[in-house]
């Protein structure tokens, strides 16, 4: 093969994985859209409880209207809301734990349960050698459970699970000492940052670890066909 083959082969594969890379952001979490708009309700209740003089009530009402309006935005616009309405479903149920208890904190509570859900449930899954992570790519590539069919990719998918085990309970050791001392703004801040920027980057180390081995079965899945 020439050197300009090789070139293009290997622009080629670029090519491939940032689509991919690109697909699998669209699918689990609508695209950089999705993303932006499942944040936007957390950041409006923090402000608007800081500006509001920590009055619950106008805090919840404003989460609550921001996450109407950035639906009704995506439904003119004739964009996918299958991100906004989980966004609302979510920004519903916190807003219903703090208006029922009084007590702001609570908007964060089951943002809290939720990690600690996730990171109890890849952590077991890794233990039972069924890692969410293939399961869960499994399911966006339409591939199923042939995965596990592969040792090397029950391996890959094992351990990069653990990237997430770390980020869901890394987010419950974080935000829960700020939940105990009634810190809403910090807890909210923090909830930002450890939100959907955290996300990105637990998905992007994802797909580097998952990359050459989803090459090397392209590129046996190819020779196969020629």
């Amino acid at each position: 093969m020439s050197n300009a083959q090789e070139r293009h082969g290997g622009e080629d594969e670029v090519v491939q994985d940032v689509r991919e890379e690109s697909l699998l952001l669209e699918r689990a979490l609508g695209g950089w859209r999705g993303v932006l708009d499942s944040g936007a309700p957390t950041m409006v209740f923090v402000l608007a409880d800081l500006v509001a003089g920590q009055r619950l009530q106008p805090a919840v009402l404003a989460a609550l209207a921001c996450s109407a309006i950035v639906a009704v935005y995506r439904l003119i616009r004739r964009q996918p809301i299958t991100q906004v309405a989980y966004g609302m479903v979510g920004v519903a149920i916190s807003a219903f734990f703090a208006w029922r208890t009084g007590r702001a904190e609570n908007f964060f509570l089951p943002g809290l349960l939720i990690n600690l859900v996730y990171g109890a449930g890849f952590l077991i899954s890794i233990l039972t050698r069924w890692p969410l992570l293939g399961v869960g790519m499994g399911y966006l590539t339409g591939t199923g459970s042939t995965w596990r069919k592969e040792a090397s990719l029950r391996r890959v998918y094992g351990a990069a699970s653990w990237i997430w085990v770390g980020i869901f309970f890394g987010r419950v050791l974080i935000e829960l000492p700020l939940y105990w001392s009634n810190a809403v703004a910090a807890l909210g801040i923090v909830k930002i940052i450890l939100g959907w920027p955290v996300f990105l980057g637990g998905a992007y180390l994802t797909y580097r670890m998952l990359g050459p081995v989803l090459r090397a079965q392209r590129a046996a899945a190819q020779s196969r066909q020629s």
